[in-house]
């Protein structure tokens, strides 16, 4: 099968896609594949999980237009007003035609002052790839390989900065070239793309909007033509390119309705099965025992890889098995919907037709059932279905009547199977199936199926069989009736977050610790996809508790194929624990960090996270200390008043004042308001910090280099770059970003919304400056030291005045760096790796 089936049917057969065997196994392993004459490749999972994530392959329905010649009459117009392009991003999906070997213009942009402004033109070569060239402002790029010109669905984004004239082009979602310098204007920079200009698809524009060649225009297939006015990230491109529309910043999208399409033009509309995210996967080489990748789309050979203990107990329900379920199912539906071997049943795409009907037999069978109790075989047998059904792909244009009643069944399924007289069946399989929290799982997986049926008229949808339901809006929540779960997590041994101890006062102990409500799981969802934010949730008590002293707790539910789920209270709090009432917090947590974070991140793990909180409470704490001992000591021991002494209290007031308050701005996320009042003292204060920073260095320049400025001049300057200038980038980001200020994940300048750059702007230009400065008195302590070490110490050896040379230069370094704030500089690598968030962390906290 492909690496997506492959992985599929073994999580359908529970059991995982092998990982990859340790060195010492791979000889001996390799040989146990060939004894069972398998060759060649063998799927691998990752063992960081990359590809454990939803298949995004759908087919998607567009319009696509059809240049069936190169003619000099077939053009399609776009009919969308353009602003002024500082920068640009422009992607499609494109059929080349093969026949000819012509240059081609897949789009030209003409305004009155050039006509070639924007453009991509493109040719095969005599080595069967297609090249492309990038035009902006008449300025050409060289002509470079792109993608084969085998006749297949190919997509391309190309991008182009006014800032250096930096382009890119990428082609099925890599990057295939890149340089600067594209259209650079005489003497002066780049100019940005002139606007409301003219956008024609499939021809060069030799006069605005007009005079075309045939031997210049497009011969093939395009669709998906989407025209953003910002150089889009390469994680972007990729989404992109698996038909997902990044809203921001977006200048044209793919409309039928935006398009004027010449008459010879065939527009129609096609069934398009977008690439996947990941197209490469890990395979095992048997022959020679190493690894490599393939295509995740070629079909090769797998194997599942059990877990001993659910091996085992899967062996012995398969063999207790009576199949009276299965038979009566398979009777009834005179076709096999479940098969009778757990281990070896076929692989089978399921559509949403075959899933309905599967369904709609089970659920009779198992409400008219002539044996309450399900076997060990029968549930896993049911789970098996649901599993199938969760991964049913849900194509563009199905009955949507068909797709709710898939929902209801499903629920209708999963109550029944959670029925009190299942308990003992439940536990007999703990190993097998991780406890019924796989049930919340696969719930979960399929309810994201119905958000075709919203609509504007339809805003919320609720699907309930008694106890057991599930509503998807932008969020989506499913809840599962006290007893129903309850009841199977008791038995599995699951539902204690605390065991029993006694206090260390000798107070009273946790005797048992239950779910205390419905809701098992909720998740955020836009455009089909999860998105990270945080989330109020107030949860209303059916029970006033008047007499006993209850504990409530807010707690996540992680869920995973191997471990079946585990609660957790990271991420979550309770805000307020009310008679009628408990309201939870939950999101991610802040770090230091975040601090010059400009892009957003990929989702770290838990363990990470927990790391980088960890460290910066350490760090800042230790700071906070001994910034506090030390303006004590300048207060106390009566230290004689100078500029020096003057700027460093000050800088040391703004630190701890900054650090203090990042220290604690974790309490603050659950108040909208105070969060917003945290994040601009944060501003304020590390801003602050920084420019007192920057006052240290025009401090030193100022006794390095003479300065004629008197010092009752110089303070008042000091003070206003110090204290002044904060409060005016504070004030003016408020007034122009108020509603864009902060983060959706923490109490710190949003990143989306570039509001970042007012810290990360001044705190650049503040590195620059104090790079300089420190540049310069290096210079100046090491030519006085060699001067001072020539005239006290003429005769000395060249070892010993290398090693004087050697400390001249080191001491000033180590001193001045965290003086100045130039460990800040590893703050722009953060995004590059955890590493550097850890460096970064460590550096800055204990500044």
């Amino acid at each position: 099968l492909d690496w997506w089936h492959a992985d599929r049917y073994c999580e359908h057969h529970f059991a995982q896609l092998l990982f990859e065997p340790q060195d010492s196994e791979q000889a001996s392993f390799s040989k146990l594949l060939q004894s069972h004459h398998i060759r060649g490749s063998v799927w691998l999972n990752e063992r960081d999980g990359v590809l454990h994530k939803l298949k995004w392959r759908r087919d998607h329905i567009v319009p696509v237009l059809v240049f069936g010649d190169k003619t000099d009459t077939k053009y399609v117009k776009v009919l969308s007003d353009f602003p002024a392009l500082p920068a640009v991003t422009a992607c499609a999906h494109l059929q080349w035609d093969t026949r000819t070997q012509e240059i081609a213009t897949i789009f030209s942009y003409a305004v009155p002052a050039f006509i070639n402004e924007f453009q991509l033109r493109g040719f095969v070569d005599e080595e069967g790839f297609v090249r492309f060239a990038l035009i902006v402002h008449g300025h050409h790029s060289p002509y470079l390989p792109m993608f084969r010109a085998d006749g297949q669905w190919h997509h391309f984004c190309v991008t182009w900065q006014q800032e250096n004239g930096t382009w890119a082009i990428y082609a099925d979602g890599k990057r295939r070239a890149s340089a600067s310098g594209l259209c650079a204007v005489g003497p002066s920079a780049p100019q940005a793309i002139y606007g409301q200009g003219t956008f024609i698809i499939g021809q060069d524009q030799d006069s605005l909007g007009g005079t075309f060649r045939e031997k210049e225009s497009f011969s093939g297939n395009i669709t998906d033509l989407h025209i953003w006015q910002r150089v889009l990230s390469a994680e972007q491109i990729e989404k992109i390119r698996s038909c997902w529309v990044v809203e921001q910043d977006l200048v044209f999208g793919w409309s039928s309705n935006a398009l004027e399409v010449e008459s010879t033009v065939q527009e129609v509309t096609a069934q398009f099965l977008c690439p996947g995210p990941v197209e490469e996967c890990r395979v095992f080489e048997v022959g020679s025992s190493g690894f490599s990748y393939a295509s995740c789309l070629q079909s090769l050979p797998f194997i599942c890889r059990y877990r001993k203990d659910a091996y085992w107990q899967l062996k012995k329900a398969q063999l207790e098995s009576s199949h009276s379920l299965t038979s009566r199912v398979n009777t009834l539906a005179e076709r096999t919907v479940i098969p009778e071997n757990v281990f070896t049943s076929d692989v089978q795409d399921m559509n949403l037709s075959v899933a309905l009907g599967a369904l709609d037999v089970l659920a009779t069978v198992l409400r008219e059932g002539e044996t309450p109790v399900l076997e060990s075989s029968d549930l896993l047998t049911v789970l098996q279905l649901l599993k199938q059904v969760s991964d049913v792909e849900v194509q563009e244009g199905e009955e949507l009547e068909m797709l709710e009643q898939l929902g209801q069944y499903y629920v209708e399924v999963t109550e029944l199977i959670l029925e009190e007289q299942n308990v003992e069946t439940w536990s007999s399989v703990s190993q097998v199936i991780g406890g019924p929290m796989t049930v919340v799982e696969l719930c979960d997986r399929m309810v994201s199926h119905l958000a075709p049926l919203l609509t504007a008229g339809r805003t919320k949808i609720t699907v309930q069989h008694k106890s057991v339901g599930l509503r998807r809006v932008t969020m989506k929540n499913m809840w599962f009736g006290y007893g129903s779960l309850q009841r199977c997590l008791s038995s599995a041994g699951s539902s204690a977050v605390f065991q029993d101890t006694t206090a260390s006062d000798g107070g009273q102990k946790y005797l048992s610790t239950t779910v205390g409500t419905a809701v098992i799981s909720s998740a955020l969802l836009s455009d089909y996809q999860e998105i990270s934010t945080s989330v109020h949730y107030r949860l209303q008590h059916r029970v006033q508790w008047m007499v006993f002293s209850v504990c409530f707790l807010c707690f996540l539910l992680h869920v995973s194929s191997d471990a079946g789920g585990m609660w957790s209270t990271a991420g979550c709090s309770v805000v307020t624990s009310l008679l009628d009432s408990t309201a939870c917090f939950c999101n991610h947590t802040t770090n230091f960090a975040v601090l010059l974070q400009v892009y957003e991140m990929q989702q770290r793990t838990t363990k990470e996270e927990l790391t980088l909180q960890t460290l910066t409470f350490i760090g800042c704490g230790v700071s906070f200390c001994a910034l506090i001992v030390t303006f004590i000591l300048f207060l106390a021991v009566g230290v004689p008043k100078s500029e020096r002494t003057t700027v460093h209290k000050n800088l040391i007031f703004a630190l701890a004042a900054a650090e203090a308050l990042l220290m604690f701005s974790e309490l603050a996320k659950t108040n909208q308001v105070v969060c917003f009042m945290v994040t601009a003292c944060l501003h304020l204060f590390f801003m602050a910090a920084f420019s007192w920073m920057l006052v240290e260095g025009l401090l030193l320049w100022s006794k390095v280099v003479a300065v004629n400025m008197s010092e009752d001049r110089r303070m008042k300057f000091y003070y206003v770059t110090g204290w002044g200038l904060p409060v005016v980038i504070v004030g003016v980001t408020l007034a122009t970003s108020f509603n864009k200020y902060v983060a959706d994940n923490h109490c710190w300048l949003n990143v989306q919304t570039n509001v970042i750059w007012a810290f990360v702007g001044p705190v650049l230009f503040i590195l620059a400056v104090n790079t300089f400065v420190l540049c310069r008195v290096v210079m100046v302590t090491v030519s006085s030291a060699r001067r001072r070490s020539k005239m006290l110490t003429p005769n000395s050896s060249l070892e010993n005045q290398i090693g004087i040379q050697i400390w001249a230069t080191a001491k000033p370094i180590l001193v001045l760096l965290p003086v100045l704030g130039l460990t800040w500089v590893c703050g722009v690598l953060v995004h590059l790796s955890i590493i550097w968030a850890y460096v970064f962390i460590v550096l800055n906290s204990l500044q």
